[in-house]
């Protein structure tokens, strides 16, 4: 029995210490020892709807506000401030009688809160009928900012519409262009949806779709599922408590609409231990936008004051206070709201005026309406007027608005897991004098997916299967056929357009199921397949035409594109008059006529007085039958006299290989040019045809196609006059069993044909009609703006340019002979290098002939006798002619010497 009793004291104990330790107030000095009392309206630890920190913390710094007054002696007509509390739970009828009550029980100069912005409107408009101020610390609704709406009504909490400010930055800075928002019914949330629609409006910014959570009856009004994976965007916007942010997060981790597929940003944190474990996953790279203190941005705040508060608090009431870091942000806006009040109040009424109750007059009455504030105009151009540097930064108000206007300052934080845990991280900080960046600690942003990349923001196609349609045509699509060593044929697609298939789902991580349209297909039918769900896309050369769009949409161009004419090439004989000269450039006729020109000079002075063609003729004369001797040798036929000299003979053979190789590629050449025909057509150009030069039951157009639309439109005033074919391959045998004459076509493909299969085909004239080609996508597809990005990607990495090297820059048929070019001198390079050699040669054999002729002549002109005469050595006659010219030879060999 005895142990029993002892057991049954200890429990009760154990239970009246547990009881103690519990958030409470008890601690507290009595709040009755002044008649002029501050009211602050807090929530209801009971039945909080935010977390109990926030409650419990804001009730503890707005007590420790008033006695941290009382230490530095601040007194209102003689007396210290005390203070009432009334805990509400959101319901502004409630929180309007409690106010009531005690403003017609007590002396009551000024109220501190409410939470809510639903209460709020209320609060201040009761408030300013009796002419005392209200300092909201957590009320964000921007409708409240208009002073001239909301004479009596002041916060220090940063209203929503900066809150949107910030977010709208955010986006700028991932490059997102577009959001839902889910918001919930009450003035908070419509406030908050408004002010985000506001901006984004501002900022270009789209709004996709609101969604209203009822708090009433907690639930979303619409298909939540239905509206976020239908909708072109994955940033969902979340405006609610973090009661009803609990719930909306639970709804969509039912129905699987969290992370990876969609990035939520929230206006508050939620507690992450209310989720089931199973799901926190899901909830990696949440991100929360909340208004925080200057102290985490590593701003000034006032340390004095804080270290004194939090001291109080700790000394009245321990069991609740959670250290200095871990203090709730609202709890310091809601010390700044409290001591605002306190300091205006000793500015309204300070301690050296002689008459200090004529400050604080009120007319009392039984019903709180009719109380009255005397001095209520004083009372706010004091708080107005009042600056200081409070506990979350600097605190100053204005006559026009009713926010603070400076110390805002915002935080972002991202759900991170580490170790199993999962924790809000700190990532970015923002204030309203400077835009995101991120914070000291270089914490990385982990993403939906817990990964390291950003989300672009839109839907995108990784491991969605598409069914890709696409049509034979070449090169844009091709059949290829192999066979393996067993024997298997290995049917596949090769072209452009497989191509670059497979280089967006590299890129993008989608799952292809190509299909091939039937040969029978037309382009406007595969726009119309798009529209009716038959393809999820198709990627081939359809043409982006205003009909087409009216049906499907496009994505951005793959291809450049215009119409061209093909017909057959026609052969005719060109005549020109000069084309005997074509067989040689220009430049090589200068050359072998420099040549010959050089080797008439040489044969002149090698044979001039060996030879008696030569001899007795002027320089002139000499020069002239020695070009006459070249030009003779080169061509093949020879002169009337022939050279005596070894160097002569020399040089000829130089002449003859020169004959033999120029002659031959001069009579094969112009043999071709002679030969060769040009293509000769009709007409020139789209305009013939509209001008009727081809009848139009003579053109070919394919059925379904752009060329058909212009023909139509531009030709034919919407008569189907022309000649009409099925598909591509059929135009080419229409053109070449004389069928048609012409037939427009898109002028890739053309030139393709006409380059690499149908030799015997042309195009004719410019390209006109320019256009694009580009992949047909269903209208309102939510995937267009990934598509778009990654096709812009390639064309900026020089992906689209490659692709269209490898696939249109070939060329089998032999090259256009219409404009023959003659042998170059380049060719021909080596035959004049060996003729020159042989010039060279002949010059040093001419030398080393007359050798002894120079040196004797160069002793008569030094005035010597020569060595040679003194040796006896006979100095050979310059010419063998009968002894008739000897007189004049030897007059000759008086004056000069020959050779």
């Amino acid at each position: 029995m005895l142990y029993l009793w002892n057991f049954r004291c200890f429990f009760f104990t154990l239970l009246f210490e547990l009881l103690s330790s519990q958030y409470t107030t008890k601690t507290w000095l009595s709040s009755n020892f002044s008649s002029l009392q501050l009211l602050g309206l807090f929530e209801d630890v009971s039945n909080s709807s935010n977390s109990t920190d926030f409650a419990v913390h804001s009730l503890a710094m707005f007590k420790a506000a008033i006695l941290l007054s009382h230490q530095y002696n601040i007194t209102v007509n003689g007396e210290y401030i005390g203070w009432q509390t009334v805990q509400t739970r959101g319901d502004v009828i409630d929180s309007l009688s409690s106010s009531c009550l005690a403003v017609s029980t007590e002396t009551i100069i000024g109220i501190v809160g409410p939470i809510y912005s639903r209460e709020a409107h209320i609060i201040a408009a009761f408030a300013n009928r009796i002419g005392i101020p209200v300092i909201s610390f957590s009320a964000t609704d921007p409708d409240l900012t208009d002073r001239n709406t909301y004479p009596a009504f002041f916060r220090t909490v940063p209203p929503d519409n900066i809150a949107a400010l910030s977010i709208a930055q955010l986006f700028i800075k991932f490059n997102w262009t577009s959001c839902i928002i889910i918001y919930q019914n009450d003035n908070f949330g419509t406030g908050g949806a408004n002010a985000l629609a506001q901006v984004f409006n501002d900022y270009g910014f789209q709004v996709c779709q609101t969604l209203v959570f009822d708090i009433a009856k907690l639930c979303i009004q619409g298909d939540l599922q239905a509206s976020l994976t239908g909708s072109t965007t994955r940033i969902v916007i979340l405006w609610a408590q973090p009661t009803y942010a609990s719930l909306i997060l639970k709804f969509a981790l039912n129905l699987d609409l969290l992370g990876p597929q969609f990035t939520w940003i929230l206006s508050s944190e939620v507690p992450l231990n209310s989720f089931n474990q199973t799901f926190l996953q899901n909830l990696i790279g949440m991100l929360t936008i909340e208004p925080t203190v200057g102290d985490v941005l590593g701003k000034l705040i006032n340390t004095t004051l804080l270290d004194a508060a939090y001291r109080i608090w700790a000394q009245y009431e321990p069991a609740s206070f959670p250290g200095a870091a871990k203090v709730n942000n609202y709890a310091l806006f809601a010390f700044d709201a409290t001591w605002s009040l306190i300091q205006s109040l000793q500015n309204l009424c300070p301690t050296n005026i002689k008459n200090a109750s004529s400050c604080m007059s009120f007319i009392a009455s039984s019903f709180c309406y009719d109380n009255r504030f005397l001095n209520a105009n004083s009372f706010f151009n004091q708080i107005i007027g009042n600056r200081f540097l409070g506990v979350s930064g600097p605190i100053q108000f204005s006559a026009n608005v009713t926010n603070r206007v400076a110390g805002e300052y915002y935080l972002a934080r991202n759900i991170q897991a580490s170790f199993n845990t999962f924790n809000y991280i700190p990532i970015l900080e923002w204030s309203d004098d400077e835009t995101w960046k991120t914070l000291k600690e270089l914490n990385a942003i982990v993403w939906p997916g817990n990964v390291l990349t950003p989300p672009s923001g839109h839907p995108i196609l990784t491991n969605v299967t598409l069914r890709i349609g696409v049509i034979v045509s070449p090169p844009f699509t091709m059949i290829s056929s192999n066979t393996d060593k067993n024997g298997q044929i290995d049917v596949k697609l090769v072209g452009y357009v497989p191509d670059l298939i497979n280089r967006l789902q590299n890129d993008m991580g989608f799952i292809p199921n190509v299909i091939l349209a039937p040969p029978n297909q037309t382009y406007d039918g595969l726009v119309n397949a798009v529209a009716n769900g038959v393809y999820d896309i198709v990627v081939a050369d359809v043409t982006i035409t205003s009909a087409r769009r009216g049906i499907a949409e496009f994505s951005t161009s793959i291809f450049g594109n215009a119409l061209s004419i093909i017909m057959r090439s026609k052969t005719v004989t060109q005549k020109d008059l000069l084309s005997f000269l074509k067989p040689f450039s220009f430049n090589l006729w200068m050359t072998l006529l420099a040549a010959i020109t050089f080797a008439a000079f040489l044969v002149s002075l090698i044979e001039r007085f060996d030879n008696q063609i030569l001899h007795n003729r002027s320089f002139v004369s000499s020069v002239t039958m020695s070009w006459w001797y070249s030009i003779g040798t080169i061509m093949g036929y020879g002169a009337d006299f022939q050279v005596v000299t070894a160097a002569g003979r020399l040089l000829t053979v130089g002449l003859y290989i020169m004959s033999l190789v120029l002659v031959a590629t001069y009579t094969a050449n112009l043999t071709s040019d002679l030969t060769i025909t040009k293509s000769q057509f009709v007409i020139s150009g789209v305009g013939d045809i509209k001008n009727g030069k081809i009848p139009f039951n003579r053109i070919g157009i394919c059925i379904g196609t752009a060329a058909e639309a212009y023909f139509l439109h531009e030709i034919s005033a919407g008569i189907r006059s022309y000649y009409p074919l099925s598909s591509g391959p059929d135009m080419y045998d229409a053109l070449l069993n004389n069928l048609i004459d012409a037939s427009l076509t898109d002028s890739g493909i053309a030139e393709y044909m006409t380059n690499n299969v149908y030799c015997n085909l042309s195009l004719v004239g410019p390209a006109f009609d320019q256009s694009s080609l580009a992949i047909v996508i269903p209208k309102g597809w939510l995937y267009e703006q990934d598509l778009d990005v990654n096709l812009l990607a390639l064309r900026e990495a020089g992906a689209l340019d490659e692709l269209k090297k490898k696939w249109f820059e070939t060329n089998i048929c032999t090259a256009n002979p219409s404009n023959p070019t003659g042998i170059t001198l380049e060719a021909m390079s080596g035959l004049f290098l060996t003729f020159a050699v042989i010039c060279a040669l002949s010059i040093i054999l001419f030398i080393w002939t007359k050798r002894w002729n120079m040196i004797n002549y160069l002793f008569k002109l030094a005035g010597r006798s020569s060595p040679l005469s003194k040796k006896g050595t006979t100095v050979t006659r310059c010419t063998p002619e009968p002894p008739k010219h000897s007189e004049s030879f030897h007059q000759s060999s008086n004056g000069r010497m020959c050779f």
